[in-house]
């Protein structure tokens, strides 16, 4: 169902009735349209970035014009072409646990204007998005956040982290392993093929991933109109004793009053393997005339604190990064492979009522989970919220629990505690 056509399916009716209501249209932009510049300075304006250039736009095309875009537009405004709201979509896929996958409903761009709060905008489109997906089949919905106080009111929560990592290069003398591979420096040119061959890799095995698209590796390589580090952009990459390519880091340098002493900014690095990883870190971290390596969007616990020999010149500050929402109970929670055994029958509470429901969940020694509707008394109750931060593993049921979110005993906790226990601790290396 990835490769579903989302731009096939039509607009959410309840969602265009009430804003109607209120005196706003609700309609799809072509992105080969006249109406997608305007959508995309809504965009920008909603992110605080500025107006696109013509490059940009163009740019912008490439990447969207296979997208759902959707506007809310207020007519009576005074720039009536320029949407008061903003949100993008597309079916992609998610990895469950190592090896498999699920379809997920990518949502972004959500936007409404300062001016126009308060009118059921968000409501309207985030709510569309999620019964147009239901009706579509998806199990699953999903996005990355730059506010973390918006989106749990429509049943999304946090499902895998991230970590914001900070190298001092001065305290951090290497002690991790030595690769036996090699590393060469590689043109920017060629960077989107490479990213995306080391990236495929990477997230069929990395629960909580989604694929990038050429858009992403363009703007992380330096190729995208309108960057201005476009010029300081260098690559390297790892190549294992076979000659087979498996890591990929993208960086710059930026200049410090201390010329000894520059910051070196990682934009991304993929590692498919653990030689790839320790290659590539180590080459950031020995640079010459360097004093700190940045790095966003890293392994939630960071291997490379391990690698040198005083971990607290790491410093790893962790964020929710990866939200889901379960849309379909049973069809979720079969995506994945468990670690223990489970049978116990659980309730789930969704106030919009898309995965509203108490079902008997069964676990087999196979790690595969059969999920039946039932009318039994639930042993376990939680909000949907909390169905998808359990689903990849990355938290605990007691956790949950602690904050109120999850009710059951302790046993019945522990027991979940085991059967989610993730083979591969969730993490999201991209923005979408």
């Amino acid at each position: 169902m990835a490769s579903l056509d989302t731009l096939t399916l039509p607009l959410d009716q309840t969602s265009g009735d009430d804003l109607a209501a209120a005196g706003l249209e609700y309609r799809r932009v072509d992105a080969d349209g006249d109406d997608f510049r305007p959508f995309l300075q809504a965009v920008g304006r909603g992110f605080l970035g500025g107006e696109s250039t013509d490059a940009e736009v163009d740019n912008s095309r490439l990447t969207l014009r296979t997208r759902r875009l959707t506007g809310v537009f207020d007519r009576a405004g005074a720039v009536p072409a320029m949407p008061v709201g903003t949100i993008d979509s597309w079916a992609t896929a998610l990895t469950a646990s190592p090896g498999r996958t699920i379809d997920l409903w990518a949502i972004s761009a959500v936007t409404v204007a300062p001016t126009h709060r308060r009118r059921g905008i968000a409501r309207a489109m985030i709510g569309g998005e999620l019964r147009t997906a239901k009706a579509a089949g998806f199990a699953l919905a999903g996005l990355t956040v730059t506010e973390a106080t918006i989106y749990g009111r429509w049943g999304f929560s946090p499902a895998a982290w991230a970590s914001d990592v900070v190298v001092d290069t001065r305290r951090a003398r290497w002690t991790g392993p030595q690769a036996p591979g090699r590393l060469d420096f590689v043109p920017k040119d060629s960077l989107v093929e490479r990213l995306h061959a080391v990236h495929e890799r990477v997230r069929v095995r990395q629960p909580g991933a989604v694929p990038g698209w050429d858009g992403r590796w363009r703007g992380l390589a330096g190729l995208a109109p309108g960057d201005k580090a476009a010029e300081r952009v260098r690559a390297v990459v790892y190549r294992d004793a076979d000659g087979v390519e498996t890591g990929v880091l993208v960086y710059t340098i930026d200049e410090r009053d201390d010329f000894s002493a520059h910051d070196l900014e990682v934009r991304t690095l993929f590692a498919a393997d653990a030689d790839a990883y320790a290659a590539l870190w180590r080459f950031a971290i020995e640079h010459d005339l360097v004093g700190r390596v940045k790095a966003w969007l890293q392994q939630p616990v960071p291997p490379v604190q391990w690698m040198v020999d005083d971990r607290r010149a790491v410093t790893a500050t962790l964020t929710d990064h990866h939200w889901l929402r379960v849309l379909d109970v049973p069809a979720a929670l079969a995506a994945r492979a468990y670690a223990a055994p489970l049978d116990l029958v659980l309730r789930v509470d969704d106030p919009l009522g898309l995965a509203d429901g108490t079902w008997r969940v069964t676990i087999g020694d196979d790690g595969e989970a059969a999920v039946m509707p039932t009318d039994a008394a639930a042993a376990v109750e939680m909000t949907v919220g909390a169905l998808g931060s359990l689903l990849l593993g990355g938290v605990r049921a007691t956790e949950l629990a602690a904050a109120g979110l999850v009710k059951a005993g302790m046993n019945e906790c522990a027991a979940l505690d085991r059967a989610f226990a993730a083979a591969v601790t969730p993490h999201l290396d991209i923005w979408y």
